[in-house]
């Protein structure tokens, strides 16, 4: 038998499949309403299983009408082959899919560019700027 964050990550996957641009918009209350369980355990699925190293990145708004949008950032091709995406990849693949604007990547890939660091420490810093871009402080 599943358990609800199971339940609640299959429900999300499903609805993000059905859609065309790997994104899913969703309602905290009315997801937990409709799966039968607390909106703290959709948080939880949220913050653990949509996780930017899974190729997902989350953006919320909170109060009336606050919703939770999640979007696939990695092609699929890439996490069949096990393959990890290098930055320019990740970018691209954003720009296709209207995630940034054109400036944005160059912005951040000139960024990124100039940095000495590893690309794994490029890719944190990605990280923290997509979710500094899309945070709603």
């Amino acid at each position: 038998m599943k358990n609800i964050a199971d339940i609640i990550e299959s429900f999300i996957i499903e609805e993000m499949l059905q859609g065309r641009d790997n994104s899913v918009l969703v309602q905290r209350n009315e997801l937990a309403t409709r799966l039968d369980c607390a909106p703290s355990q959709i948080s939880y699925v949220l913050n653990t299983r949509f996780t930017f190293e899974r190729g997902y990145m989350v953006e919320s708004r909170r109060g009336s009408g606050g919703f939770v949008k999640i979007l696939r950032v990695e092609p699929e091709q890439v996490k069949k082959q096990e393959h990890i995406p290098s930055i320019n990849e990740i970018l691209e693949y954003w720009l296709a899919h209207r995630m940034i604007t054109i400036r944005e990547a160059k912005l951040l890939s000139y960024m990124l560019g100039i940095l000495n660091n590893s690309e794994e420490e490029k890719r944190e810093v990605l990280q923290r700027a997509m979710e500094a871009m899309t945070s709603r402080k």
